[in-house]
């Protein structure tokens, strides 16, 4: 092809090209060059350094603190070695009544005749029941904290160490009422844990749970305090003692007895408790707190057993509607439902109806405050009663008496066509006959109800066919015409009820159609 005769536009496109790919090749220049200028800075500033030239240049983090670490890890280091696995051993009885095998061939094969062994003198089978849990130690001469229901039963008891020993342990003293127990070790080189005051922790506090769960090993988890002044109610017999921490810290089956800890790894409690209805854990857990655990500890350890005061009586929390027909400015304490006779309540001149507001000086918030802060007190010291009586306040002095596992300070539980529609009850005056019906006491008087209606106020509060109210706002019931007439004069507030259910009493409010 011939060039010499380009044509204008061939010429200017061909320039174009040109002037485009100088400035591709510039750039490139440009670029190297910066590189090249950053690696031979990062080789100077190495070689000054007294090092060889870094394969890797990064940037510092200027904002970190020197020395700071978002960890517990320092905590855990000081409370590990005091927590241990606590394996218990005991011997358990199956009575042969217990389970019935069906009479058929194939079970008599493999189980025998059970007619084999005739009379109620069959002995039942026995075998070993193992357990598993955790502890705390407590003192360096060798006393570990735990759950009683960790020992309960026991007659082994051994102690997993953190550092690989096993030790064999005596029970000191259990305390089923506070679900606490006492053992102790012979041994040197123990770490015991600092014992944190449990009542200066507040909801919010960041904790750790340490214990065994499920076997696994010594596991450490974290949560805050998510409430204080907890009780589950659970039933430890006729009476129990709780007052705990509620945490969200992961608790599982072998943590029981563990440790509760604060930021400074102190023991503010000992993990007791999971409520789940799967039986594992969900977020709700309690431990006993540090200064409860204390106490008994410190009794467990001088007599082996703990001892408790009592007033005498039967208690229930005082509700919104309770507050308002008692006229009481506050909603709060407890309410005394009966008075065991000469009992220390009796002794003092405390009434049923009166409301116990404070016990030393201190508030009580509901029967669980009671309960503990009479259980603190010394059986045979005096205690001051704060109580509301009819619109004022009281102090009564009480002589403590020395609790009994029957005797507490304990939270309360023919018709002739008479009809309270205010209420919407059917009662009627109460017979030997019907007081025997419906399981009464001899002494029990009032109106017995006999038919609650569904849609009515009374099945609203929770009264009940075969309750006999007693009294109307304070004020005895003896007949049904009685009841009507306290129930047409009181239109301003709830009524107030005494109600005898199967022979305990307590109080119930209940607002009327007059109203």
């Amino acid at each position: 092809m011939d060039t010499t005769h380009l044509s204008t536009r061939q010429r200017i496109a061909r320039a174009g090209v040109a002037v485009g790919a100088a400035i591709v090749l510039l750039t490139g220049a440009a670029w190297r060059i910066s590189a090249d200028s950053q690696s031979t800075r990062s080789t100077s500033s190495s070689t000054s350094t007294g090092g060889h030239a870094a394969a890797t240049v990064t940037t510092p983090i200027t904002h970190a603190v020197a020395g700071g670490r978002d960890s517990y890890a320092d905590i855990v280091k000081v409370v590990a070695p005091s927590v241990v696995t606590i394996h218990t051993e005991g011997r358990a009885s199956v009575s042969p009544t217990q389970f019935q095998l069906p009479n058929d061939d194939f079970f008599r094969r493999f189980f025998g005749d059970p007619g084999d062994q005739e009379g109620p003198s069959r002995p039942p089978r026995s075998f070993r029941q193992r357990a598993l849990g955790s502890g705390v130690i407590v003192a360096a001469d060798g006393y570990i904290l735990t759950n009683n229901h960790v020992v309960e039963g026991a007659d082994d008891v051994r102690v997993e160490m953190t550092d690989g020993r096993t030790l064999v342990a005596k029970v000191v003293g259990a305390d089923k009422a506070s679900d606490l127990a006492l053992v102790k070790v012979n041994a040197s080189g123990l770490h015991p844990l600092a014992l944190g005051n449990s009542d200066s922790v507040e909801v919010g506090d960041v904790v750790l749970a340490v214990g065994n769960p499920l076997g696994v090993g010594q596991t450490v988890t974290m949560g805050i305090i998510s409430a204080k002044g907890r009780s589950t109610g659970s039933d430890r017999g006729s009476v129990s003692y709780e007052d705990f921490l509620q945490t969200d810290a992961p608790i599982n089956h072998g943590n029981s007895g563990g440790a509760l800890v604060n930021t400074k790894g102190e023991l503010v409690g000992i993990n007791s408790q999971i409520l789940s209805e799967t039986g594992g854990n969900i977020g709700i857990g309690f431990a006993i707190p540090s200064n409860m655990a204390k106490h008994v500890m410190d009794e467990l350890k001088t007599t082996g057993k703990v001892t408790r005061a009592q007033l005498g009586v039967s208690v229930q929390a005082v509700t919104s509607e309770m507050a308002e027909s008692l006229g009481l400015k506050d909603v709060g304490g407890a309410i005394i439902g009966s008075v065991t006779p000469g009992s220390a309540a009796d002794r003092a001149g405390l009434k049923r109806g009166d409301v116990i507001e404070a016990f030393n000086g201190q508030p009580i918030h509901d029967t669980n405050t009671l309960r503990n802060r009479v259980a603190d007190a010394m059986p045979g010291s005096t205690s001051d009663v704060t109580i509301a009586r009819d619109g004022s306040q009281k102090h009564v002095s009480v002589k403590l008496d020395e609790a009994s596992s029957d005797k507490v300070a304990r939270p309360a539980g023919e018709s002739d066509g008479s009809d309270t529609g205010a209420l919407g009850v059917s009662v009627a005056p109460l017979t030997p006959e019907l007081a025997s019906r419906y399981r009464l006491p001899k002494d029990a008087h009032g109106v017995i109800v006999q038919e609650v209606s569904p849609d009515g106020r009374a099945a609203e509060a929770g009264i009940q066919a075969g309750d006999v109210i007693e009294e109307v706002n304070r004020q005895p019931v003896q007949t049904v015409d009685d009841l009507r007439a306290a129930v047409r004069k009181t239109t301003d507030r709830p009524l107030l009820l005494l109600v005898n259910r199967q022979g305990s009493e307590l109080f119930v409010t209940v607002r009327s159609n007059n109203g």
